[in-house]
């Protein structure tokens, strides 16, 4: 299992609230060690690794967490508490 997340920074370049709040629920949780890949979707930046990977997945929300599994389609997460349920919660 891979597990991505996608944050976004705002066109003045300041990291988006929600994104802010989740990362911080993710250091408080100790679940940071989970993630294998940390993306950037910059506002000011369309081909930016975060921004392309959120296009190619018809995402609108940021932050989001792309969990992918060997042969199966990539489950897309926009909302925390679902994603630290779901996937998480077997990994600790």
């Amino acid at each position: 299992m891979r597990i991505t997340l996608v944050k976004k920074v705002l066109a003045d370049g300041s990291l988006c609230a929600k994104c802010k709040d989740v990362e911080q629920k993710l250091k408080e949780n100790d679940q940071e060690q989970y993630l294998d890949q940390v993306l950037i979707a910059d506002e000011r930046d369309p081909q930016s690794p975060g921004m392309q990977l959120a296009q190619s997945l018809q995402v609108q929300r940021a932050p989001f967490f792309v969990v992918e599994k060997e042969g199966e389609e990539p489950q897309v997460y926009t909302v925390y508490f679902k994603f630290a349920k779901e996937v998480l919660k077997g990994l600790q």
